[in-house]
């Protein structure tokens, strides 16, 4: 935001530095980014957060910097219709305005200058605004665009003799509309686009940029000065959507003061009578609904050193308040004042002290909504500087959630294994929207402006997004592309917000085994004590020899699988992967997280190698399933060691499963006897399920 330095007198005493006025400004929260000489004036750059819409005008840091240095603001009156002719016909016989879609926007006021005299800007308003960036045109433009840089309020003057039907229609476009703007362009208009309409065709579009046909020209005899309220997000959506931003959009986006739009309306009335001539119209045309009831908010003298750490006065914090335009509900009376001599002996009553301060905020400041909010610009205009470094500032120890907690340790045990969190969008490309989505057949909802190009589908799964980042890693050449990321996915529902799983997605350059071991850490980490059954994947991304479903509480968890050639060709990676894709919340809500005592034996362990020739259809996981209920509560651990094929030996149908058991007992030492028997009632039973055989 750039203001001028000459303007700023305008409305406050400037009696400092440059260089003092940038500092103080910084401290209060508008940050200086630089000053710059322009001829005679200064052009101070400084950056206004998006809360602080006040302060893109030059009135709201005149406000700042009269509260800061404790100055008179000055205000323009803006009263264009003193003196008025009598005979002058009102504003509503001249011009009708209707609205047809409120949501888009809410209020629109207009008033008419006739007989106005189209010419140059005087010298003093062409410096201003070119000091602050804005080329002078003339002086009907130039005046709606310095009461827009003086105010904030964004207005825009019509070619009152060009609008067909002496009306202003506010709808949406009617299918396959087109305006040609200011800029003498011509923009396709979408369905929720707010239009500016006269009794014929669009003439605006609302809140972003007039149209060429009713721009105002050397011609012009009659204005129409439009003074509305936009809904901001339709605003910001219809600029992105045409690509099509300007100093309107920029303010109607961040919300106007509904309370400051007729002010603005009179202000440039004001200034075209003094700079263009003409004859006011009397009245104005109000349509919409009225400024809404501003809450009072209430300020507890006591949080002050519990918040800030110092105690500011009652008065100072009346002061503060009061300046920045708050207005005081329920103010104390003043002490009682002395008895005089011979009323008596009484002693005076003590003035008492507030214990709080109620305040109805401006409507120029939104931000400022709660307790917190009033604390904050006590704090602000007071000066932090005014804090002590050794101030106590009651603290309060935080938790962290079960979600935080159990996501630290799947990140810890994932980055032990070698694995990189990666951080990806959430919107992808058609082709990636559509190429891998285990949790639903739903089509992907798009968005109205993609976020990078093509990318305009909310993702229904992070695999894709992943992968998309191991192909950009293969193409310049790294060697470890091993990733995870732990985000949330879009799935579409009829008639409902979409629902948004929290997902765990892994893909690395291993084969299968190792991608399904470190889905089975994460596990074994957060002491899921349920059982995680593994079935047959059924995606057709996976090979199906190598995948897997995993069932949790009856649900599927995920899916683990070594992807297949045509996956890897459709994702254009040059080598194999693996990947795996498990839903967080059911885990969340099962993991042990408080560690528990468990009574260890003090007998040695002994441990078995088994060696299972099965079909190749067989799955492991059903052969470990087997092993773990015949080994009964003796077994300590199982763990696979390695798949052997051999087609000369075991023939092309069968496979060799290697995989060792450690047991151990509480009550007493395992004898060799006791655990060959163990090993030979595994071995008869994955004979009977799984037609295993022990191999020599």
């Amino acid at each position: 935001m750039l203001v001028s330095w000459n303007w700023l007198k305008e409305y406050v005493l400037l009696d400092m530095s440059a260089e003092e006025l940038a500092r103080r400004l910084t401290f209060s929260g508008l940050n200086h980014e630089s000053t710059a000489e322009a001829g005679d004036d200064l052009a101070i750059d400084l950056e206004v957060t998006s809360n602080r819409p006040d302060c893109l005008g030059h009135i709201g840091v005149a406000r700042e910097i009269a509260v800061i240095f404790g100055l008179e603001l000055k205000l323009p009156s803006a009263e264009p219709e003193a003196g008025l002719p009598p005979a002058i016909p009102p504003v509503e016989e001249l011009v009708s305005v209707r609205i047809e879609c409120s949501d888009l926007c809410p209020r629109y006021t207009a008033r008419v200058v006739q007989g106005v005299k189209i010419g140059p800007s005087p010298a003093w308003m062409a410096r201003r605004l070119e000091t602050i960036g804005i080329t002078p045109i003339n002086n009907v433009v130039d005046i709606s665009n310095y009461v827009l840089m003086e105010c904030g309020q964004p207005l825009h003057t019509f070619d009152f003799g060009k609008l067909q039907g002496a009306e202003i229609v506010v709808r949406r476009p009617e299918p396959g509309e087109t305006i040609e703007a200011i800029d003498h362009k011509e923009y396709q208009l979408e369905a929720d686009i707010c239009m500016i309409c006269d009794g014929r065709a669009p003439v605006a579009i609302g809140g972003v940029m007039g149209g060429a046909q009713t721009e105002i020209s050397p011609h012009t005899r009659d204005v129409l000065i439009e003074a509305a309220e936009f809904d901001p997000v339709s605003i910001r959506n219809t600029a992105r959507l045409l690509n099509l931003h300007s100093d309107s959009s920029y303010r109607f986006e961040r919300k106007v003061d509904p309370e400051g739009l007729d002010w603005a309306s009179r202000r440039c009335a004001e200034l075209i009578l003094e700079i263009a001539g003409g004859i006011l119209a009397p009245g104005v045309v109000d349509v919409g609904r009225p400024p809404p009831e501003r809450k009072p908010i209430t300020l507890r003298l006591s949080q002050l050193p519990r918040i800030l750490g110092i105690d500011v006065p009652a008065k100072r914090v009346r002061e503060i308040l009061i300046a920045l335009g708050n207005e005081e509900l329920d103010a104390p009376s003043p002490p009682a004042p002395l008895p005089q001599a011979g009323e008596g002996s009484k002693p005076a009553a003590k003035a008492v002290s507030p214990r709080s301060i109620t305040v109805v905020p401006p409507g120029w400041r939104r931000d400022l909504a709660r307790e917190i909010d009033l604390i904050e610009e006590v704090g602000r205009i007071h000066g932090y500087d005014e804090i002590p470094e050794d101030a106590g500032v009651p603290m309060v120890p935080s938790a962290k959630r079960r979600e935080d907690r159990v996501l630290e340790r799947v990140r810890h045990v994932l980055t032990a294994h070698g694995f990189n969190e990666a951080v990806t969008l959430s919107a992808v490309n058609g082709r990636d929207a559509d190429s891998f989505s285990p949790w639903t057949d739903a089509s992907p909802l798009r968005t109205a402006t993609p976020v990078v190009r093509g990318a305009d589908r909310l993702r229904r799964s992070i695999l894709p997004s992943l992968l998309a980042v191991r192909r950009a890693n293969e193409a310049l050449a790294n060697p470890c592309i091993e990733l995870f990321e732990i985000a949330r996915a879009y799935l579409p529902r009829p008639n409902e917000l979409p629902g948004e799983p929290l997902l765990l997605s892994i893909a690395g350059g291993d084969d299968y085994p190792e991608i399904k071991g470190a889905v089975e850490a994460v596990l074994c980490e957060l002491k899921i004590a349920e059982p995680v059954a593994y079935e047959d994947a059924g995606l057709g991304e996976f090979d199906q020899a190598a995948s897997c479903r995993l069932q949790f509480r009856g649900e599927t968890l995920g899916y683990v699988g070594r992807l297949t050639d045509a996956a890897l060709e459709q994702f254009e990676l040059r080598g194999p992967a693996a990947a795996a894709e498990i839903r967080l919340e059911p885990l969340i809500e099962a993991a042990e997280l408080v560690p528990r005592f468990v009574q260890q034996s003090p007998y040695p362990a002994v441990a078995r190698d088994l060696n299972l020739v099965v079909a190749e259809a067989v799955r492991w996981a059903d052969v470990a399933a087997t092993a773990r209920r015949e080994a009964g509560p003796c077994l300590e651990t199982l763990q696979y060691r390695d798949t052997y094929r051999d087609k000369k030996r075991l023939g092309s149908a069968r496979k060799s499963l290697l995989f060792s058991i450690v047991l151990r007992s509480a009550e007493c030492t395992f004898t060799s006897q006791q655990a060959d028997e163990i090993r030979d009632r595994i071995v008869a039973a994955c004979r009977a399920e799984h037609g295993a055989e022990l191999r020599a």
